[in-house]
């Protein structure tokens, strides 16, 4: 089985060839689940797999919630793998995972970390890929997940790539950017708004409703994914003034440069 958080639609496309693979079972994270004080999902297959995208060198809280909360019958029967995707690298997020995990008294095996096109532009210096950049990391990602499932079942060591001060960036950079750089509030939609409800379907929380106008209006359950923001065909969403001139991506839609 594979359960799988996607904002962006990363993490989908590499969980999607997993299974194709695999052939495991994938449970998709949507609102229904991710809402629920206590979701019930009965594990099918040999093995339990945690897709999901990095969030800042840690696991996205939505994620994290959810593994304390879902009543995951057999979830104590079979091995726990994670499987993330990042921009670059990880940094200590395997053990914040494992932590997760085992506090459940379920059994956390190995992590592996798959590199896809950059998503996040609300923080200073960071920007989505050029599109040379994201089309080398689509290009590499079949051939990655293909050696992933080779060795889901493998005992050995984390197959990821931590980068550089793996326990500064999670434990200090991460908690940060979770109490300070995750408030919904400053989403909104500019002028060039076409109405179109891309950003509403794109949110895997369902947290982004049609005004009068049928334009998008935010409430307060907020997952900080992106996907509004990055699917927008006219970048017609921004955060602030954080998004200003930054680029979008989002997966089949390609990287798009912002306007400078």
């Amino acid at each position: 089985m594979i359960i799988v958080f996607s904002g962006c639609g990363n993490t989908a496309a590499v969980a999607s060839r997993l299974a194709e693979i695999t052939g495991d079972e994938t449970v998709r994270l949507d609102a229904r689940l991710l809402r629920d004080d206590a979701p019930e999902i009965a594990v099918t297959g040999r093995r339990v797999v945690w897709a999901f995208p990095t969030y800042s060198w840690g696991v996205p809280p939505v994620v994290r919630r959810f593994i304390s909360r879902v009543q995951l019958r057999g979830g104590g029967d079979v091995p726990h793998v994670m499987v993330t995707t990042c921009g670059d690298d990880i940094g200590d997020c395997a053990s914040m995972w494992r932590s997760a995990v085992g506090a459940r008294g379920w059994r956390a095996g190995r992590a592996f970390s798959v590199q896809m096109p950059n998503t996040y532009t609300t923080m200073s210096g960071f920007d989505v890929d050029a599109p040379s950049l994201a089309e080398a990391k689509l290009a590499a990602m079949p051939a990655r997940v293909e050696q992933v499932a080779a060795e889901l079942d493998v005992d050995g060591a984390d197959d990821v790539v931590r980068g550089s001060w793996p326990r500064l960036k999670t434990r200090v950079v991460y908690p940060w950017f979770v109490g300070m750089e995750m408030s919904p509030r400053p989403f909104r939609h500019t002028d060039a708004c076409i109405a179109c409800g891309k950003c509403m379907r794109a949110c895997p929380m369902a947290n982004i409703e049609p005004d009068d106008e049928g334009r998008p209006r935010w409430g307060s359950d907020c997952a900080f994914c992106l996907g509004c923001y990055n699917v927008c065909p006219v970048h017609a969403v921004a955060y602030g003034r954080k998004t200003l001139r930054k680029g979008q991506y989002f997966y089949g839609m390609g990287s798009r440069p912002g306007r400078k």
